[in-house]
């Protein structure tokens, strides 16, 4: 490698004095070592073929539970969160009817076991 000094009078000299003709060879182990050594051969390993047949869990879905996937799918973060945040609500609306009604049935002893 050879460095030349960059000559302040000079525009020419200075910019082809930044020139690198060093080349890098990236195939060498010792100057691109791998990150964790015995990564790669594990990865390797488990490079399945690709296969058309979609897994079990795929296979117990309808239309409509593939459709309501892909709309979660498409969905940004915020509204995602917007998502969730509605089935809270509705959960805790859910909950609040669902106490009424026992509240309910049991004043209108509903729930009472017929004695024998």
């Amino acid at each position: 490698i050879v460095v030349k000094m960059a000559s302040p009078n000079g525009g020419e000299d200075f910019e082809s004095s930044l020139l690198s003709f060093e080349k890098l060879d990236r195939a060498s182990p010792d100057l691109w070592p791998e990150q964790l050594p015995g990564v790669s051969e594990f990865a390797a390993s488990f490079k399945n073929p690709i296969t058309n047949s979609p897994p079990k869990w795929m296979a117990e879905l309808e239309s409509e539970d593939i459709e309501m996937l892909k709309e979660l799918g498409s969905l940004t973060t915020a509204n995602l969160m917007e998502k969730v945040k509605g089935l809270q609500n509705l959960a805790y609306q859910l909950g609040l009817e669902e106490s009424r009604e026992m509240t309910r049935g049991k004043f209108l002893n509903i729930l009472e076991r017929p004695k024998k």
